[in-house]
């Protein structure tokens, strides 16, 4: 072959490879393998039963065999205000694809009510103490920041963990892939 044609055809293998690399990257990677610890720490937020707003325990096992969508979350952080009204949408959208969504607040109960009233936030807010942030660290949250989300697929795995805000378009990627069907 004449080096004319050999560029030519290297430069069409860069750019398909190019565009095939693309193309795997837009989509969404399997998740990473969760360790000893996170299968502990899941077992441990599963087994939490924390009062809502109300003062009605919810235990967080009676959404077992849902998609989760799990968000720690404070009045007083910014960035969990933030993106709750973007949560509190896909809740509405995906309510009926067996995708529940809880937030847990280290809060009180009187900032968190207040909250949700003027909100109106559309999922169930429970209330824990600062000791339950100590968990976050074990699922994967290694500053024990907020917001921090949790996603559990219908099997009980985490399929996302992710420290700081969760954009709107993200979270719906996330959720179309997770409600279909097993």
């Amino acid at each position: 072959m004449n080096r004319g044609i050999s560029f030519v055809l290297v430069i069409i293998v860069a750019i398909a490879a190019g565009g095939a690399g693309m193309l795997y990257a837009r989509k969404d990677a399997p998740p990473a393998a969760v360790s000893p610890v996170q299968s502990a720490a899941l077992a441990k937020l599963m087994a939490l039963d924390l009062p809502d707003t109300q003062g009605v325990r919810q235990p967080l096992a009676q959404w077992k065999g849902k998609v989760l969508v799990v968000n720690f979350w404070a009045t007083w952080c910014p960035p969990c205000r933030k993106e709750i009204p973007a949560f509190s949408a896909m809740s509405q959208k995906y309510a009926d694809k067996g995708v529940q969504f809880v937030g847990i607040s280290i809060d009180t109960e009187k900032n968190v009510s207040n909250f949700q009233a003027a909100q109106k936030v559309r999922y169930p807010l429970v209330i824990a103490s600062p000791a339950v942030v100590q968990l976050t660290e074990e699922l994967g949250n290694a500053s024990q920041g907020l917001p921090f989300t949790l996603i559990i697929d219908k099997t009980g795995a985490i399929s996302l963990v992710k420290l700081g805000t969760l954009s709107e378009d993200e979270l719906d990627r996330k959720l179309a892939g997770l409600s279909r069907p097993l």
